[in-house]
């Protein structure tokens, strides 16, 4: 009983030891990594995320972001720093981590070498180091994981050959990826010591020799060794093999195919085996050989045998290609048909046959493919129209048809592909006008160029309706009008390429809206005018004018400072420092010198004058035409001319006829009165005339008998008339002791020598008021119209007729007849009795 006991006591000591060992252990273990972490976070030279931050002695280290532990968390199993930017260095006490089975530090800046510390690692299974700046070899140690699956160095710096050791031990290696390196040498054969390998990608490297035979020994589903220096046939007994292929990727070695490269069909052959492949790349290895008619894998989704020699034509066996999405053939020598079957090829999104020699037209039964969104068949000989069917490619994105032989118009139904995002019809023969249906592809974001053909009319405006598109080239083409200011609507385009059409007009100053503007060509037209200054407010890097009739300065400030006279060739009549000619001629501008101000200020100073007095003129000429037309009503209509061009002789012409009316040029005197006339001193002849005349006169206007007219007869036959009466009084005329001689020798200068005497005035107040006023009258207007006969000017003076006229109203006005109005030849008229 003792003794069991003991054995017992014996047991439990033994195991709570272990415990007490065993937690200590883990403590120091655990203790360890965050140890090693905590080095690791101060060997961080940039950690722009603050990835790290929580990295530190008061958070548990299974806590640390980017930190995994087991279960019991009693140690670090992985870390996962990927795309957090961190520069450093990878430090080798990750080797303390010993317990580590992840290790993912994809997408940093680290640099330097690999630490073979790492090799330690004996649990690690997972090594993603790819897209980093790692240099040097992979270390020989690493053989010594040989529990490693996953090995992932994509797109560093490496170099070196590979170790052979490295695939004898690590024999559980599944994906291997060192694209993008620049690792050389031979594949190790030993890499077939690998059997659960199922991705060898070696893209991108330095490899030379050929596929090693014993990859037969692995599953590989992915096999990427493009882009080495790989040679040999084609692997036709390593595909036969490995009937596991998905994806064969062998471009871009210095393979060739059987026969002396005469000969594709033996490696296509043996596709059939790979009942699962999806992908076949043979591209760029100068292949020589027809397509053969097992080219048509019915799984196969993507064949490129692109840069190759292949000839021929495309066998109808195209057709069972029934999964296809992208084909490419192109730079071949292929020529012949296109077949029939490609209308079987339901689910092609892709296909490419441009630069090889066909020389057919473009059968119509493409545009029987629904899901095509790419069609290239550039650089070609495809003569003819382009066939309206393509417009069915509703999917369609991008069209180049660019450097064919292609005739007619662009056909209205290619422009419905709404869903274009890159149109090339460049370097054909196209003739017509553009289509307005141009707005129908407003979605196109990468480029639309028509250049190099024969297309005619204006700019269509259509094309301020492409707002995403980035590229616009239309250049020699027979394109004329003017550059719409509409054109900013493009406002993503960068490059405009119009040169060598016929354009005209000038450049719209909205150009200075497109923001993202790089390249700018409007070379070998006709535009006129200045260069647009809002050209110098946008990011321009190439700008072309040359060979067009710009004129005046050139800009400057953006790319008008960089730019060289090239920019600016065959324009004579520009100036400035990147032309042709450096300084523009001088020239004076009136409008801006002290002479043109002087001169503008005394012309409106002149010009507010005369309008001034024009309109004083002309409110006088107003006035007076308003009294002559209120007078004219009352007036009889005028006397018919019987007689014109009376002439008007003045005071100063009969005064110098009769040297002063001397006594030596008097020739005889006339006078009558009432009752009859009295000549002395004349001819018979003249006498009885004069007296008839004065005879006539006296008694038509009414002089009383005490009223005579007497005359002085000089020569020339110029008479000095008088009206005299029997009494000669001295007296004034008017009340104001104003003597009617001395009024009319003070206002008219002496040139009436006697109009009336003032005896007759007092002669005239004898009789009634009434008379009086009318005499008064009579007088008045006598005294006018003498002193108008006499004016000095003979356009002032009245015409015979006019005198004639207003003697005649007097007349009437001494006969009683109160209603008659008096007007001079000025148009102003007398008040009648009425009005005094």
């Amino acid at each position: 009983m003792g003794m069991a006991f003991v054995k017992l006591f014996l047991i439990l000591l033994v195991y709570v030891r272990c415990s007490v060992s065993a937690s200590h252990h883990r403590r120091h273990s655990l203790d360890g990594d965050k140890a090693a972490l905590l080095a690791f976070k101060k060997s961080v030279l940039v950690d722009p995320e603050s990835t790290l931050a929580n990295w530190g002695d008061d958070v548990h280290v299974c806590n640390f972001t980017g930190v995994t532990c087991n279960r019991q968390h009693h140690r670090v199993t992985q870390i996962d720093l990927s795309s957090s930017g961190l520069v450093a260095r990878i430090p080798p006490f990750l080797s303390n981590l010993t317990a580590l089975r992840v290790l993912n530090l994809y997408d940093n800046h680290f640099f330097g070498t690999i630490p073979p510390e790492i090799s330690s690692l004996r649990h690690l299974r997972t090594i993603v180091l790819n897209r980093n700046n790692l240099n040097g070899s992979i270390p020989d140690s690493f053989a010594l994981l040989t529990g490693l699956t996953v090995f992932d160095v994509m797109e560093n710096n490496l170099t070196g050959p590979l170790p052979p050791s490295f695939f004898s031990n690590c024999t559980q290696l599944k994906v291997i990826d060192l694209s993008f390196n620049d690792i050389r040498g031979r594949i190790p054969v030993e890499i077939g010591n690998c059997p659960g390998l199922w991705t060898l990608s070696l893209y991108n490297n330095q490899f030379t020799g050929q596929l090693p035979p014993s990859l037969t020994n692995t599953t590989l589903y992915n096999l990427d060794v493009e882009y080495n220096l790989l040679s040999g046939e084609l692997p036709s007994d390593l595909v036969s093999k490995l009937p596991t292929l998905v994806f064969i990727h062998l471009s871009y070695n210095n393979m060739k195919s059987h026969g002396n490269n005469t000969d594709l069909d033996p490696f296509f052959a043996t596709l059939g085996n790979c009942t699962g492949l999806m992908e076949l790349e043979l591209a760029g290895m100068g292949l020589g050989g027809r397509l053969p008619s097992s080219i048509g894998h019915p799984n196969l989704k993507r064949l490129e045998l692109q840069e190759n020699s292949i000839f021929g034509s495309i066998p109808p066996e195209i057709g069972n290609l029934s999964n296809i999405t992208m084909l490419n053939l192109t730079s071949n020598f292929l020529n012949g048909t296109i077949p029939e079957e490609f209308s079987l090829l339901l689910m092609l999104e892709r296909l490419f046959l441009s630069r090889n020699l066909f020389n057919i037209r473009i059968p119509s039964t493409l545009g029987k493919l629904p899901h095509l969104g790419l069609l290239d068949l550039s650089n070609n000989r495809f003569d003819g129209e382009i066939p309206a069917s393509l417009g069915d490619l509703v999917a369609l994105r991008s069209l180049f048809l660019n450097n064919n032989l292609l005739s007619g118009t662009i056909p209205r139904e290619l422009l419905k592909c709404s869903n274009l995002y890159m149109l090339d019809l460049s370097y054909n023969k196209l003739q017509g006008r553009i289509p307005q249906e141009l707005n129908e592809i407003r979605e196109i974001r990468g480029f639309i160029n028509l250049s190099h053909n024969f297309l005619e009319g204006p700019l269509p405006i259509e094309l301020s309706k492409l707002e995403n598109v980035e590229e616009i080239d239309l250049s020699s083409n027979n394109l004329n009008g003017n550059i719409f200011p509409q054109i900013s609507s493009c406002i993503a385009v960068k490059m405009i390429n119009f040169s060598y059409n016929s354009l005209e007009g000038q450049l719209p100053e909205s150009l200075g809206d497109l923001k993202n503007l790089e390249a700018f060509d409007v070379s070998n037209n006709s535009i006129t005018g200045n260069i647009p200054m809002s050209l110098s407010k946008i990011n321009l890097t190439f700008l072309n004018l040359s060979y067009n009739n710009f004129e005046g300065m050139v800009p400057s400030g953006g790319i008008f400072d960089s730019a060289t006279h090239m920019s600016f060739l065959g324009n004579p009549r520009l100036c400035g420092a990147a032309s042709s000619r450096p300084s523009c001629p001088h020239t004076k501008h009136w409008f801006r010198s002290r002479t043109f101000l002087v001169i503008l200020i005394v012309v409106i100073v002149v010009s507010v004058l005369l309008s001034a007095g024009c309109c004083v003129i002309g409110i006088r000429r107003v006035k007076l035409m308003v009294s002559s037309s209120k007078n004219g009503r009352l007036r009889k209509p005028p006397t018919p001319d019987i007689m014109h061009n009376f002439p008007r002789i003045t005071h100063k012409e009969l005064s110098n006829a009769t040297a002063g009316f001397t006594d030596r040029n008097l020739i005889g005197t006339v006078g009558a009165g009432n009752g009859g006339g009295a000549i002395e001193n004349m001819g018979n002849s003249t006498a009885n005339m004069l007296t008839g005349s004065i005879g006539y006169i006296a008694p038509e206007y009414g002089f009383g008998s005490n009223t005579s007219i007497q005359g002085d007869v000089y020569s020339f036959g110029v008479i000095v008339l008088e009206m005299v009466t029997r009494k000669r009084p001295t007296d004034d005329m008017f009340t104001g002791g104003l003597s009617l001689h001395r009024w009319v020798k003070n206002h008219y200068h002496g040139r009436v020598e006697k109009v009336v005497d003032s005896s007759l005035i007092r002669a005239s107040m004898e009789k009634s008021p009434e008379v009086k006023r009318m005499w008064e009258v009579a007088i008045a207007e006598l005294i006018e119209l003498g002193i108008l006969c006499t004016q000095e000017t003979p356009s002032t003076r009245p015409t015979m007729l006019d005198a004639a006229d207003d003697l005649g109203r007097l007349k009437r006005y001494l006969s009683g007849d109160t209603t008659v109005t008096f007007a001079s030849s000025l148009g102003i008229s007398s008040s009648t009795i009425g009005d005094h």
